[in-house]
């Protein structure tokens, strides 16, 4: 009987299914279930993707009260028990889509489920095409696994949550909860990246359906990630050195990380994906890493280990970018310069109207367009006085001297007019 098998899946009509697959389906048609059918028809042996018709119908199941998510579940984990690795690959994408866009109900089945893919030994050595897809189902159920571990451990996916500065998850997260969440969230992430397809290694309907699924899985979780990272930072100044040790070697995995996407999204763009879903990642400069470091030694109190001044993080243009910008410590310092800068201006102006007070000989007082009449009898240069004819042509009244030191235009609230009339006064 299995020899027969084995014939019948070489043979295909011409609706692309194999007689095996046609067969499975009637089998199930006369059960009267036709959930089993749709999962048959969605995994058949023909070398494309599951057709969209069997999809939305399966995630349509997911939301209806009276379908047993459990059956579906199984339905769905049998069929990645095949021999034939088109049938056995294409069982994992329709799970990965239903875990992605299905309804909770599906997911929470699947983290809780003790039965894990076990595909580490998969081969298929009908042909040279199946030992070369064997080895990408290996790698696709070990980061399937780990999607539903991540699950069974935070109770959400990191795919579904929101993101972003204003009400992103991992964006307001307390920093404990984020010190034993990013590393769960890495770990997935690994997973994810070990599938290492390249372009010329993705010629088929069946692995290129799997590559934009997961394509779509790392934006998101790369997305979230950055989220955290950015958390991370905010807090790392404040964080005790424990904890500072902790972040600061969550940081330097994340920048391993961020290469290897990278050249992810380089396969992506070379597949052919819009670019305009691709995003645009930004490295931080290395002195944010060197800040860190600085920091963690200061706490450690490391010899020749300066303290680091805390640098603000900041996410920039629509899609995922990760760029860190120390800005506030140069705002701060440009803020105390300029105070330092009046204070100097205003003493200046304080011992200068105390010198017009109380000058200390006749050649000063010829200097003072407001002094008395008294003084007003010395020769005035005109080029030291720039007031002097005024007081020449108009000889002040003998006044009083407090009314000859009123501030007649106002300068004493104006430490930079009093800067000009200083230069003016120092002319030779």
């Amino acid at each position: 009987m299995k020899e027969v098998r084995d014939m019948m899946r070489g043979i295909n009509i011409p609706g692309g299914q194999s007689i095996a697959d046609r067969l499975t389906a009637a089998k199930h048609s006369i059960a009267g279930s036709g959930l089993a059918k749709v999962v048959c028809k969605a995994t058949t042996e023909e070398v494309t993707g599951p057709k969209k018709k069997h999809l939305d119908y399966l995630l349509q199941c997911t939301n209806e009260m009276n379908v047993s998510i459990p059956q579906m579940g199984d339905l769905l984990i049998e069929r990645t028990q095949h021999a034939s690795w088109v049938v056995t690959f294409k069982a994992l994408i329709t799970i990965h889509h239903l875990m992605c866009y299905g309804n909770e109900r599906f997911s929470q089945y699947m983290a809780s489920n003790p039965h894990h893919f076990a595909l580490t030994n998969f081969v298929d050595k009908t042909g040279v095409q199946g030992l070369d897809m064997s080895a990408f189902i290996r790698k696709y159920a070990t980061y399937l696994n780990e999607k539903r571990n991540s699950y069974k451990v935070m109770a959400f996916d990191f795919c579904k949550v929101k993101r972003g500065k204003d009400d992103g998850m991992l964006r307001k997260m307390a920093t404990e909860k984020l010190l034993k969440t990013l590393p769960v969230l890495q770990q997935q992430l690994d997973a994810l990246l070990e599938f290492d397809a390249t372009p010329n290694e993705l010629t088929n309907g069946v692995i290129n359906c799997c590559f934009i699924l997961l394509f779509k899985d790392l934006v998101r979780l790369f997305a979230c990630y950055n989220d955290g990272i950015i958390n991370l930072l905010e807090k790392y100044f404040e964080m005790n050195k424990k904890q500072c040790r902790e972040g600061l070697d969550l940081y330097k995995k994340f920048l391993v990380r961020m290469d290897k996407v990278q050249e992810f999204l380089k396969v992506a763009e070379n597949v052919g994906i819009d670019k305009e879903s691709i995003p645009d990642l930004v490295k931080a400069p290395s002195s944010l890493l060197e800040a860190l470091e600085a920091h963690l030694g200061a706490l450690e109190g490391k010899k020749g280990a300066p303290g680091a001044s805390k640098p603000s993080t900041s996410t920039t243009g629509a899609a995922v970018v990760a760029s860190f910008v120390q800005a506030d410590d140069e705002k701060n310092q440009a803020l105390r310069e300029e105070e330092e800068t009046l204070r100097a201006l205003k003493e200046r102006h304080l011992q200068k109207q105390a010198s017009l007070k109380s000058p200390s000989d006749g050649a000063f007082s010829t200097n003072n367009p407001f002094g008395d009449g008294a003084s007003s009898g010395h020769a005035t240069d005109a080029g030291l006085d720039p007031f002097g004819d005024l007081s020449l042509a108009n000889p002040a009244p003998n006044v009083g001297t407090a009314k000859s030191n009123n501030d007649l235009m106002f300068l004493s609230g104006n430490p930079f007019a009093d800067a000009l009339m200083g230069n003016n006064l120092s002319q030779p």
